[in-house]
C-alpha cells in the first residue's frame, strides 16, 4: 500500500497498487464526470486560451475529455493500466481526441519536459505521499514552459490518514512559492455534496 512512509517504492509497486484499486473498484475519488470548478471556470469570463495540457493523475479521463472539447491539446497521465484503459475507450466513445498515456509522473521522458502551457491538477497531490509533494511541485515546474500555469483543484481535508491525504491552503502556498506566483487560490463553491468545504481552486503561474 502506498502510504505516508512509503518514500522508496518504485513505479512498478506504485502502478500495481492503484491498478488493485480500480479492480476492486474502490475509487472514491472517481466523480464520473468532470469536476464542476473546472466546467465553471472554463466557461467563465477568467477562463484561459487554449493551449498544451498535461493531466497528471488523470484517473477515467473526465477532466482531460473538458479540456479537449475546449480546444486544448491534451495529455493524460495516470499510474494505473485500468485508468488509462478505461479513459482511452471514453474518449473513443465521445470522439474527442486526447492522448492518454500509463507512467510514472515522477519518472516521465525527457521530451515532455517544458513542453506544457498548462498542468492540470486534481487528486494526484493528495494521492502521493505527503513526502513527495516536493518533489511533485519540481515535476510540475518541469513540465511547463515559462510562465506556464498550474490549474488546480485541491482536496483540502483535515482527515487523519490517506490516501487521500489532507492539506491546508496556507501549506499549498508554502509549497509552490519559491517557484511560482500565486494568482488565486480560493475555497471552492460549487464542489460535489461528498467534498463540500474541502476544496480549493488555484492558479500558479512558473516563475
Amino acid at each position: 500500500m502506498v502510504s505516508e512512509a512509503d518514500n522508496s517504492v518504485n513505479s512498478v509497486e506504485v502502478a500495481s497498487f492503484w491498478q488493485q484499486r480500480y479492480e476492486e473498484k474502490r475509487t472514491g475519488w472517481d466523480l464520473g464526470q468532470p469536476a464542476p470548478p473546472f466546467v465553471s471556470f472554463l466557461d467563465s469570463a477568467d477562463s484561459i486560451p487554449p493551449g498544451r495540457v498535461a493531466v497528471l493523475g488523470c484517473g477515467r479521463g473526465y477532466d482531460a475529455l473538458l479540456f479537449a472539447t475546449k480546444q486544448f491539446q491534451v495529455i493524460g497521465f495516470d499510474f494505473a493500466p485500468a485508468a488509462i484503459s478505461e479513459a482511452q475507450k471514453l474518449a473513443a466513445e465521445k470522439n474527442v481526441s486526447v492522448e492518454f498515456l500509463q507512467r510514472d509522473i515522477f519518472e516521465l521522458e525527457p521530451a515532455f519536459l517544458g513542453s506544457f502551457d498548462y498542468v492540470v491538477e486534481h487528486t494526484c497531490f493528495c494521492a502521493i505521499p505527503p513526502s513527495k509533494r516536493a518533489d511533485y511541485v519540481q515535476l510540475v515546474k518541469s513540465l511547463l514552459r515559462p510562465s506556464g500555469e498550474l490549474i488546480a483543484l485541491f482536496f483540502t481535508h483535515s482527515r487523519q490518514g490517506g490516501p487521500p491525504f489532507g492539506v491546508s491552503p496556507a501549506e499549498i502556498k508554502s509549497y509552490f512559492a519559491k517557484d511560482f506566483e500565486l494568482i488565486s487560490l480560493q475555497p471552492v463553491t460549487n464542489s460535489i455534496p461528498a467534498r463540500q468545504d474541502e476544496e480549493h481552486f488555484g492558479r500558479f503561474r512558473r516563475r
